[in-house]
């Protein structure tokens, strides 16, 4: 029988986070409250969690820099509880790493659905074919236990979860054209929404950590009306 999932909701409302925690309680789950960020790294330090949901707009540290702090590590996927058309906050979220969001004021059955198929996703993403394994691609290393790119030098380029999943989503398929709808099905799992310009600004990132002049990629490169493609041969080293 797999173990029941225990979820950590992060909200400084009160009557919200008591409200989502019984929900999911009555609906097969664990569920643990945080007022906020400062609470919810407490929580994460005395206990292991499947997946965090986070408000936004929380006072001290914001949902958005703690979504880019637990990004940067190895911490449980995150979805973000964002105010009702607050785009700027859900492009922001999900491209630092949140594996979906959800505005307010949300109907808890959804969030629900959303938990599900993000721990699916998640169970999905964490096979032993990411353990312990090194790829080279033009000179470079990637360590896929540390997630820590290693360069010519010997230099280390630590990547952020979003990071991490989209250089993956290259290196399992290289010199193969990758649209944006193809890559963030790879890597959230979701559909793209209209004029959703995630993946290329995550692109942009990660050229910025891969290429030696991001202004004119020669790894990751642009195919005019097609996508991108990792123009590279890789191969596991040991």
């Amino acid at each position: 029988m797999a173990p029941t999932p225990h979820i950590l909701v992060v909200d400084d409302h009160r009557e919200i986070r008591e409200a989502v925690t019984r929900y999911l309680e009555r609906n097969g789950m664990r569920a643990t409250a945080a007022c906020d960020a400062a609470e919810m790294d407490a929580r994460l330090a005395a206990g292991r969690f499947d997946l965090i949901v986070l408000d936004v707009m929380m006072p001290g540290e914001s949902g958005l820099d703690a979504c880019r702090r637990l990004a940067a590590g190895e911490n449980p996927p995150v979805i973000l509880l964002t105010a009702l058309g607050e785009d700027d906050d859900r492009i922001a979220g999900l491209e630092i790493g949140a594996d979906d969001y959800l505005a307010k004021p949300f109907n808890p059955r959804e969030l629900l659905a959303r938990i599900r198929t993000v721990l699916r996703r998640a169970h999905r993403q964490e096979p032993a074919r990411l353990s312990g394994r090194h790829l080279e691609f033009a000179g470079r290393v990637l360590d896929t236990d540390r997630r820590i790119l290693l360069g010519a030098d010997d230099a280390e380029t630590t990547l952020t979860t979003s990071e991490f999943r989209l250089l993956m989503a290259f290196l399992e398929r290289p010199r193969l054209v990758l649209n944006r709808d193809d890559l963030l099905e790879i890597t959230t799992g979701r559909r793209a929404a209209l004029f959703d310009r995630t993946i290329d600004n995550q692109v942009s990132r990660l050229r910025r950590k891969v290429e030696r002049e991001p202004g004119h990629p020669e790894l990751i490169t642009t195919v005019r009306g097609g996508g991108y493609c990792l123009s590279a041969d890789v191969r596991e080293v040991s």
